[in-house]
């Protein structure tokens, strides 16, 4: 079905938007999913804060040639059709969410994408973030780091307050 001049523009302009903000955008061969199973698929990326878009890759480059970081970035990958993940909170949930996608639907195919420097990700780049941890649980691996040694001394102290009340305890009896 052709789309009028006006509707492109308005997603050349949606999208341009939606890769200035991303931190990260990956792109996924998804021809064989049905319906329900992409519908599943952006249930899974709306819950880690994804946005999943099908967008003609003509109309991906027009809009990649609007922001400056992305004019020289290599786009030969996209052809055939995609759909395109981003996120602009996190650099690693959208190649986390395809990726985990990916494991059970033999379909969905990691192809590539961009960083929000302009730079093109191949396909082991892509799955080399899949497989880091999302940048809360970084955090919470940092916190946890900062608290072991709190959390060891307070535990020392306490089993040693423990043994000590109830030597005085046996003493006093």
């Amino acid at each position: 079905m052709a789309i009028n001049k006006q509707k492109k523009n308005e997603l050349v302009a949606d999208f341009t938007e939606l890769l200035s903000s991303a931190k990260t955008t990956v792109y996924a061969k998804y021809q064989g999913l049905t319906v329900a199973e992409l519908q599943e698929l952006r249930k899974a990326a709306r819950e880690a804060g994804v946005k999943i878009k099908v967008v003609k890759n003509r109309l991906v480059k027009v809009a990649m040639n609007n922001i400056a970081v992305y004019k020289d970035t290599d786009t030969t990958g996209l052809t055939g059709q995609l759909l395109y993940a981003t996120s602009s909170e996190d650099e690693v949930a959208p190649a986390k969410v395809l990726a985990n996608f990916a494991k059970d639907h033999d379909a969905l195919n990691l192809l590539g994408g961009f960083s929000d420097l302009g730079a093109a990700l191949t396909e082991s780049d892509v799955k080399a973030l899949a497989a880091m941890p999302s940048k809360n649980e970084l955090i919470a691996q940092v916190v946890a780091q900062l608290l072991s040694p709190a959390t060891d001394t307070i535990s020392a102290l306490s089993g040693g307050l423990s043994g000590i009340v109830s030597g005085l305890e046996a003493h006093a009896n």
